[in-house]
């Protein structure tokens, strides 16, 4: 698993036929210490989650293990909203 931002949204009005109906989010990576990476990555939400939220995204064939992406072509999936992370007793994120 992996931390991200919700960067943004998009849109594939035209797309293989086993995607329809997933909504897509553009998401930028981030570190441990809550920096950003520089990479960014588009995966299928399966949480609800919005602009400018912290998630936890997961990346390869694990993307396909929840309900919402199974047996589809998805190589990235939102999977939770992180509420609050700490490192070494200190925290670092709290929504």
């Amino acid at each position: 698993m992996l931390l991200g931002r919700v960067a943004g949204t998009l849109v594939a009005s035209r797309k293989e036929e086993t995607l329809e109906g997933l909504k897509f989010l553009v998401v930028r990576q981030l570190d441990v210490d809550n920096e950003d990476t520089g990479g960014y990555v588009v995966a299928a939400d399966a949480v609800g989650a919005g602009v400018g939220e912290v998630v936890l995204y997961a990346t390869g064939s694990s993307a396909r293990q929840t309900v919402l992406t199974h047996n589809r072509p998805c190589d990235a999936v939102i999977m939770a909203i992180v509420d609050t992370w700490e490192v070494g007793g200190t925290e670092v994120w709290h929504k």
